[in-house]
């Protein structure tokens, strides 16, 4: 069993990965944001697995519910494309 939950720490820790070097690299701001809001959510399974579910609960709503939002609220106002 807990070779199991290594395994799935280390793909949640690889989407992780992907999703902030995507987050990083994208020039439309709101696929950024989507992929901040993928690598936020990998770390609360992480919390979860590493068994720590209160921060897990409060990881969830505020990564990737609230952040977000204000985000693309920002996004509305400034513009969706970053320009070169």
């Amino acid at each position: 069993m807990l070779f199991l939950e290594l395994v799935l720490c280390l793909v949640a820790a690889l989407v992780s990965l992907v999703g902030t070097y995507l987050a990083i690299v994208e020039k439309d701001l709101l696929k950024a944001v989507v992929f901040s809001a993928l690598q936020s959510t990998a770390y609360a399974f992480i919390y979860y697995l590493l068994m720590a579910p209160d921060i897990a609960l409060v990881y969830i709503p505020v990564a990737v519910g609230l952040y977000p939002l204000l985000l693309v609220i920002a996004i509305r106002k400034c513009g969706r494309f970053e320009e070169v």
